[in-house]
């Protein structure tokens, strides 16, 4: 076998691994998450798993890398598209939150390790959040200069954002049960798509930034 058949292989290799490990942590978390279930998702057994990840922290540091570093770029290519602070930020909102919804895996990682203030990997989680949070921060930074935005505080609206996001992701499935309940009444927003969401979100940022 040539050393470049073997190279793809080994990609091929890491990459199922890491696809299996994804859905796997976000599922059940770091703690509750099995190694041999992951070798079985994958078809693999055990011993390549290690020999590619060496060990448990090893494989969750390099998804939650993947996680991360996935998003960032998706949104940092949607806003080479935009021209105005405005049209970036909502660029943001609406960008994360498509991908947080085609990709579930990812607000169910974030709310797990965050809950346990990044006890697995936290730096690279707080680099890759603060990272993300730069990106947005930028936005307002430059909106405030052009007189778009007023009194921003990017932490506050950031977790507004990003927290309405992914719990409105990882809730669908108790909200679509619960407007099921005859004595509840209230709107759980279960039939809601991701982009009625989003523009309302946006809709509210942009009256709050605006001092209305």
């Amino acid at each position: 076998m040539s050393k470049k058949i073997q190279k793809r292989d080994a990609e091929a290799s890491k990459a199922l691994i890491v696809a299996n490990a994804i859905q796997l942590f976000s599922c059940k978390g770091y703690a509750s998450a099995s190694m041999d279930e992951l070798a079985g998702m994958c078809g693999l057994n055990k011993a390549m798993v290690f020999y590619y990840f060496k060990n448990k922290k090893g494989l969750y540091e390099a998804v939650m890398r993947e996680v991360l570093e996935e998003i960032q770029r998706t949104i940092i290519e949607e806003n080479k598209t935009h021209r105005t602070p405005e049209q970036e930020l909502e660029g943001f909102i609406r960008t994360y939150a498509k991908f947080a919804c085609s990709h579930p895996y990812l607000p169910a990682l974030l709310l797990r390790e965050l809950s346990d203030s990044g006890a697995v990997v936290p730096e690279l989680l707080f680099t890759s959040m603060r990272q993300l949070f730069a990106l947005f921060s930028d936005i307002l930074k430059r909106g405030e200069k052009k007189g778009c935005f007023h009194d921003a505080i990017p932490m506050i609206l950031y977790f507004m954002v990003l927290g309405t996001l992914n719990l409105m992701v990882t809730t669908k499935p108790l909200r679509l049960k619960a407007a099921q309940l005859e004595d509840i009444e209230v709107n759980t927003c279960a039939q809601c798509d991701i982009d009625e969401i989003a523009a309302y979100i946006i809709k509210k940022i942009k009256l709050m930034l605006r001092g209305e």
